[in-house]
C-alpha cells in the first residue's frame, strides 16, 4: 500500500512540531524517518497511525483520504519502544488481541498467531508469559501483534531502541527479513544512523519538523543536498569555498568545479563534502593524477579504535577557509580536517603528533548553494520599500533565497496585497530572479513570526518609517513585538544602503558575544565585506571583564580569519551608543550587528536596553542577533 502526506502540519500551543512534511513512500517500501530527538518524526508516524490529529494536511493510504479516520478504519499495525504487550497475557493471547477484537475465528487466530511466532522466532513459546521472556523477545511479540491482523502498513517508533547493542542487530536482520517476506509497507522512526541504513530502501531525513531531504541510503552519504544531510549523517568534512571560473578556491588550494555543480557566480561560496574514509594520507607527495591534492596538514590527534584510526589534521594551506565540519573551536585560526583509516591502511600508516602528510581526496561532493534566507516584510507605504531594497539586498550580497511577505489586515484585503507583491517582486527580480511572495492575514507581528517559524527563515528584515509610537525614531509596535519573540535575527532599516561592503560586530566579551561575532562572520564572509568587532567599555566595566573582553576580542579576529573575512578589533572607552554610532560613521559601516540578550522567562528586550536605543538611534541597518547567557 502506498502513502502520501501532503503539507502535514502539527503544533503543540505555539510550538510548531511538523511543519508541511510532504511525502510518498511506494507500495512494498521500507522507509525510514531519521532525526534527532525533537525532529518531529515520532509526530508525523503518530498522525499517519490515528493516534495524533493534524492541524492541516492530509494522509492518504493506497488513494484513500483517511486524516480524520479512526485508527482502527486505517488498517495500519503499530510497534512502539517501550513494547506495550498486556502482562497478564500470555505470548499467544497478545498476538491474538487484535484478530480477536475483529471476530476472527478461534481456529484461524490460533493458525495466524503460530505462524506469526514462527516467523518472529518465538516458535513454541506461546504459553509464557512477557515476565519470562528477554526484552528482545517482548519486542518480537509486539512485532508479531502488529502483524497478526495482516494490516497493509507497519509503523514502527524506535522500536529497538530500549534493547542492547546485539540483540538490536539480531533485530534489525529479522525485522528487514519478515517485512521482504511479508512485503508490507513499512515506516520505521529512529535516531540510530546504523540501523537506518541498514534497513532502508530509503531514507528521509527530518530537522525541526522539516523534512530535509529524501533519498537511498548510499545517495545521502555520498551526494547529499544540503549541508544538514552532509553534518548529520556519518562524519565528514565541509569546506566553504569560492568559484573561480572553473575552479573551486579552497585558501592556497583549487580543486577543479564538477561541470553538473548549480554555481554560476564567481566569487559565490562554494560547500564541498569529502567524507574522512575517502581521504588518504602518506608521507610523501602524491604521483596520482586521479587524487586532488589538499596539500601538506600536520597530526594533532590520533585515536586508536582498533580496525579504525582517526587522525585530526592542521592544514595550514586552508587558513582562512571556514570549516563546517568538523565545527571550528572559537578562536581557533587553522582550518582542521579528520581522517578514518581502515584495515591495512591504519596499520601500516602509523603517525606522530606533529607529523607533517600529505592529503589527498579520492573524491569529494558540491553541496547545493545556499545563502542567508530572508524574509522581507514588506508594507504598502515607505517602511515597506526600505524592507524590500535592504532585504533583497542582504540576500543578493550572500547568495542566499528571499520571500516577501504582506500581512494583510482582513481577508478581501489579500488579493489586493498579492497584486502589490507581485509588482514588488518584478521590481527586485533581476537582483534576485528566485524571489517568491506569499500573503497572510491576521496581526502583523504574529503572523511574521509564523511565517519566519514555519518557512525556517535566517532573517526577518523590517523597515522602519522616521518616527514611531515609542519615543524612540524608528521603532514601531511590529517591531518590538518581533525583537521580543523571534528566534532568528532581525534587520531593521531606516535608512538606504546601496552595497553591503562594511559591517560594524557590537559585541561582548564571553559566551554570549561568541553569537554575534559568528552570524556578523558569516554575513561578511558570503557578502565578501570587511568587518570591525568594537567592545565599548564604560566606568561599570571591571579589570576582569576588560581582560575577558581583551581575550574575547582576540578570538574574534582568529574566528573571522579563519572564515577568511578582513577583519580587525576596537576597543573605545564611554558611552555605548555614542562609540557604536562614531565607529560606524567611522567605517561608513553598511551594517551594524549587535546582539540582544535573551534572559530565560522574561522578553528578550527592555526598552532601556542599550541594543533598542541603538535601534531607534542609528541612522544605519540595525542586525539584532538573539543571543542567550
Amino acid at each position: 500500500m502506498s502513502i502520501r502526506l501532503t503539507d502535514l502540519t502539527k503544533r503543540y500551543n505555539e510550538q510548531l512540531v511538523v511543519n508541511r512534511v510532504s511525502l510518498e513512500i511506494r507500495d512494498g517500501e521500507l522507509f525510514v524517518l531519521l532525526g534527532g530527538s525533537g525532529s518531529g518524526k515520532s509526530t508525523v508516524l503518530r498522525m499517519i497511525a490515528g493516534l495524533t490529529t493534524p492541524d492541516a494536511g492530509k494522509i492518504e493510504l493506497n488513494g484513500r483520504d483517511v486524516t480524520y479516520l479512526s485508527p482502527q478504519a486505517r488498517g495500519v499495525g503499530f510497534v512502539f519502544q517501550n513494547y506495550s504487550i498486556f502482562r497478564h497475557m500470555t505470548v499467544l493471547e497478545n498476538v491474538e488481541f487484535g484478530l480477536r477484537i475483529r471476530k476472527t475465528k478461534s481456529n484461524e487466530r490460533r493458525r495466524r498467531a503460530e505462524e506469526l511466532l514462527d516467523l518472529v522466532g518465538l516458535a513454541g513459546l506461546g504459553a509464557r508469559y512477557p515476565s519470562q521472556l528477554s526484552g528482545g523477545q517482548q519486542q518480537r511479540v509486539a512485532l508479531a501483534r502488529a502483524l497478526a491482523y495482516q494490516p497493509a502498513v507497519l509503523l514502527l517508533d524506535e522500536p529497538f531502541g530500549a534493547l542492547d547493542v546485539k540483540i538490536r542487530a539480531q533485530l534489525r536482520v529479522s525485522l528487514k527479513e519478515i517485512q521482504r517476506q511479508l512485503q508490507v509497507t513499512t515506516i520505521l522512526v529512529t535516531h540510530d544512523q546504523e540501523e537506518a541504513f541498514e534497513l532502508a530502501d530509503r531514507i528521509g531525513v527530518m530537522d525541526t519538523g522539516r523534512l530535509i531531504e529524501v533519498g537511498a541510503p548510499e545517495t545521502l552519504y555520498y551526494q547529499p543536498d544540503t549541508e544538514f544531510t552532509a553534518t548529520f549523517i556519518g562524519g565528514g568534512n565541509v569546506l566553504v569555498g569560492r568559484k573561480e571560473d572553473k575552479w573551486i578556491r579552497l585558501g592556497s588550494v583549487a580543486l577543479p568545479l564538477p561541470p553538473e555543480a548549480a554555481h554560476t557566480d564567481n566569487g559565490a561560496p562554494i560547500r564541498i563534502l569529502f567524507r574522512p574514509e575517502r581521504t588518504i594520507l602518506q608521507s610523501e607527495p602524491f604521483q596520482d593524477r586521479a587524487i586532488q591534492v589538499l596539500g601538506q596538514g600536520e597530526v594533532i590527534e590520533q585515536i586508536f579504535a582498533g580496525a579504525v584510526q582517526r587522525i585530526v589534521l592542521e592544514m595550514e594551506g586552508l587558513r582562512g577557509v571556514r570549516a563546517v565540519a568538523p565545527r571550528a573551536v572559537y578562536g581557533q585560526s587553522v582550518t582542521r580536517i579528520e581522517v578514518i583509516q581502515t584495515g591495512a591502511r591504519a596499520a601500516e600508516n602509523i603517525f606522530t603528533l606533529g607529523q607533517k602528510v600529505w592529503v589527498g581526496l579520492r573524491d569529494f561532493h558540491v553541496l547545493d548553494p545556499a545563502g542567508l534566507k530572508v524574509l522581507i516584510c514588506v508594507s504598502q507605504d515607505a517602511s515597506g520599500q526600505l524592507a524590500a531594497e535592504m532585504g533583497s539586498l542582504l540576500a543578493h550580497a550572500t547568495h542566499g533565497p528571499a520571500t516577501l511577505l504582506h500581512v494583510a489586515a482582513r481577508p478581501e484585503l489579500a488579493a489586493q496585497a498579492r497584486d502589490y507583491l507581485e509588482t514588488v517582486r518584478r521590481a527586485f527580480a533581476a537582483q534576485l530572479p528566485g524571489l517568491d511572495v506569499r500573503v497572510r492575514v491576521g496581526t502583523s507581528a504574529a503572523q511574521i513570526l509564523l511565517e519566519a517559524q514555519e518557512g525556517h527563515y535566517e532573517v526577518i528584515a523590517l523597515g522602519q518609517s522616521a518616527s514611531g509610537d515609542t519615543g524612540f525614531r524608528g521603532l514601531g509596535s511590529t517591531a518590538r513585538q518581533v525583537l521580543e519573540q523571534a528566534e532568528v535575527p532581525v534587520l531593521l532599516t531606516q535608512t538606504k544602503r546601496v552595497s553591503l561592503k562594511q559591517i560594524l560586530i557590537c559585541t561582548r566579551g564571553g559566551e554570549p558575544g561568541k553569537t554575534d561575532v559568528a552570524f556578523g562572520g558569516r554575513v561578511a564572509r558570503r557578502a565578501d565585506a570587511a568587518a570591525t568587532v568594537l567592545f565599548v567599555q564604560t566606568e561599570q566595566t571591571t579589570p576582569e571583564e576588560q581582560k575577558r573582553a581583551a581575550r574575547h576580542l582576540l578570538q574574534a579576529e582568529a574566528a573571522l580569519a579563519v572564515q577568511g573575512v578582513r577583519g580587525k578589533i576596537k576597543i573605545l572607552d564611554g558611552g555605548i551608543i555614542e562609540n557604536i554610532i562614531r565607529q560606524a560613521d567611522a567605517d561608513d559601516a553598511d551594517l551594524i550587528v549587535i546582539g540582544a540578550q535573551a534572559p530565560r522567562g522574561r522578553p528578550r528586550l527592555r526598552w532601556q536596553n542599550f541594543a533598542t536605543q541603538l535601534v531607534g538611534a542609528a541612522a544605519r541597518p540595525v542586525l539584532v542577533v538573539p543571543m542567550n547567557e
